[in-house]
C-alpha cells in the first residue's frame, strides 16, 4: 500500500468522514509497531492535558502534550470516528500522544456495548473492530508524569506494590478470548484477563469509606481505600494517582485529601447523563487545573434523536455509512 497522509486522515475525520476500511488497517497496523515498543509504565513530562473516559463523542484535540485514560469506545454513537482519530493523532505525534488501555479496549466489552454493532453497521462487517481490537491489545497499562504522578485508566492491585512490578506484567499475553459470534479461539489475543494485576488497573475504583482493599460490585477489579493511596504513594514516592473509569456529575473528583483524582471527559454521558466533563491540565510546577465543559450543540444534534429520525427517513449523512 503506498503511504498514506497522516494530516489529510486527522483533517477527515475532524469532519466527520469515515476512513477506508484498507486504510484503517494499514494505520492499526502501523500503529501496533508504535506501540509494541512502549513499556507498560511510560514517563512523560508536564506540561501535559489528560483526558478521560470519552466514550465515542469526538472533539478537536488540544495543541499540547496529551494523555488519553482509556474508555475511547462504547455507548457513543462515534466511537468509530474517536478511536480513528486519537490512532491517527498517536502515530502521527507517538512522543506527544500517550494511549492507556481502558476496561472497554477489550473485544468482549465491545461486543456489548456498541463499538461492534458501529463498526459494523458503518463498514457492513467486522473487520474494522477486528483492527481496532487487535490494536488495543498493545496499549500501555500507566503512565508516569514528572516521576510523581501515577496514572492509570482504573486503580490500584493488590498485587502490585511498586512501579517495578507493573513494568514487569506481561500485557502481550493476556487471558484466552473468543469471538463472541462464533466461538473461534484467537490464539494471538492478548485480551484483559478477567483477574489479576492487568484486569485491576483498568476495572478497579476508590472508595473514600474505606481503608483496605474490597471486593467490586462491578465484578472484576476491587475497590480500595486511602490507607491503600497512601500507601502506594509512598512505596513510590509519587504525590497523586490520576484516573478515570467512573462518572463525574461534575467532571471530576478528588479523594484522600487531594492525593487521587478522577477525570470524566465524557459530557452528558450516554446522551441522558446531563453530567460535565473535564480535561486536566497539568503544569510543569506541578499545578493541577480542570478545565470543566459541557456538551457541545452538536452532540444534541448528533444524538440518539436524529439518528433515529434519520433511519426512519431512510437517510443517513455520509459520515454514518
Amino acid at each position: 500500500m503506498a503511504p498514506f497522509d497522516l494530516d489529510a486522515c486527522i483533517a477527515q475525520l475532524l469532519r466527520k468522514q469515515l476512513l477506508h476500511e484498507a486504510l484503517l488497517r494499514e494505520i492499526c497496523a502501523k500503529t501496533k509497531e508504535v506501540l509494541m515498543r512502549e513499556s507498560n509504565v511510560v514517563h512523560v513530562s508536564a506540561p501535559v492535558t489528560v483526558v478521560g473516559d470519552i466514550h465515542g463523542i469526538g472533539g478537536y484535540a488540544p495543541h499540547t502534550n496529551y494523555l488519553f485514560l482509556g474508555d475511547y469506545v462504547d455507548r457513543g454513537l462515534f466511537s468509530v470516528e474517536t478511536i480513528s482519530l486519537l490512532t491517527c493523532l498517536k502515530l502521527r505525534w507517538p512522543d506527544r500522544v500517550q494511549l492507556i488501555r481502558g476496561n472497554h479496549e477489550s473485544r468482549a466489552v465491545t461486543q456489548t456495548y456498541g463499538f461492534y454493532t458501529e463498526c459494523v453497521r458503518k463498514y457492513g462487517g467486522s473487520h474494522v473492530w477486528t483492527y481496532f481490537t487487535d490494536m488495543f491489545d498493545f496499549l500501555t497499562l500507566s503512565v508516569v508524569i514528572d516521576d510523581r504522578i501515577f496514572c492509570v485508566h482504573g486503580g490500584l492491585s493488590p498485587s502490585i506494590h511498586s512501579i517495578d512490578q507493573i513494568k514487569v506484567v506481561d500485557r502481550f499475553r493476556g487471558a484466552s478470548c473468543y469471538y463472541a459470534r462464533d466461538h473461534a479461539q484467537l490464539t494471538h489475543c492478548a485480551e484483559i484477563p478477567h483477574e489479576g494485576p492487568m484486569a485491576d488497573l483498568v476495572w478497579s475504583d476508590p472508595d473514600p469509606e474505606k481503608e483496605d482493599f474490597a471486593i467490586s460490585p462491578r465484578g472484576a477489579g476491587y475497590t480500595f481505600g486511602s490507607g491503600v493511596v497512601y500507601k502506594f504513594l509512598e512505596t513510590n514516592k509519587m504525590s497523586h494517582i490520576l484516573r478515570a473509569h467512573q462518572l463525574c456529575m461534575e467532571g471530576y473528583t478528588s479523594l484522600f485529601d487531594e492525593h487521587l483524582s478522577t477525570v470524566w471527559s465524557a459530557p452528558n454521558y450516554c446522551y441522558r447523563c446531563g453530567n460535565s466533563a473535564s480535561i486536566l491540565e497539568v503544569g510543569p510546577g506541578g499545578s493541577m487545573f480542570f478545565n470543566v465543559f459541557q456538551a457541545a450543540p452538536e452532540n444534541e444534534r448528533d444524538g440518539p434523536s436524529h439518528q433515529t429520525a434519520q433511519n426512519a427517513g431512510g437517510k443517513l449523512p455520509e459520515y454514518f455509512l
